[in-house]
């Protein structure tokens, strides 16, 4: 079976003291001198984002309302381990006013189904926690 493409996106990346990413879309344009952590930033605002969808998903799926003040915060870390760069990543999750075992539940079967920690998942330390 192949596989149907649903969103694409395309940046275009130069490096140094006046470096940017832009996107095709225009939608993203951003000065990113070096050292920065501006991968990290952004791949934490893409992987929150793609969460949160996953998150939306599973409720629905469960018939499940959620508040409409529900959050992801990301905080990606890059790590020197004996001399190699690693990624670890630690994902807060509100969902104010749900039942706790039950948002536990959403929260859990999103990390499954969302695109960003599976791609992730066995290469990288991943924390999920309800706050």
């Amino acid at each position: 079976m192949t596989a149907k493409t649903v969103f694409s996106g395309t940046t275009h990346n130069t490096p140094g003291a006046n470096g940017a990413a832009v996107s095709s879309d225009g939608f993203l344009d951003l000065k990113l001198s070096q050292p920065h952590p501006a991968a990290e930033n952004l791949f934490g605002a893409a992987w929150s984002a793609c969460y949160q969808g996953a998150i939306e998903i599973v409720a629905a799926q469960r018939k499940i309302t959620l508040p409409e003040d529900r959050f992801v915060d990301a905080r990606i870390d890059l790590n020197l381990d004996g001399g190699a760069y690693v990624l670890a990543a630690r994902l807060d999750v509100g969902l104010p006013g749900l039942d706790r075992d039950v948002a536990e539940t959403v929260i859990h079967a999103a990390h499954e189904i969302c695109p960003y920690s599976k791609a992730v998942r066995g290469n990288i330390a991943v924390e999920t926690n309800l706050i």
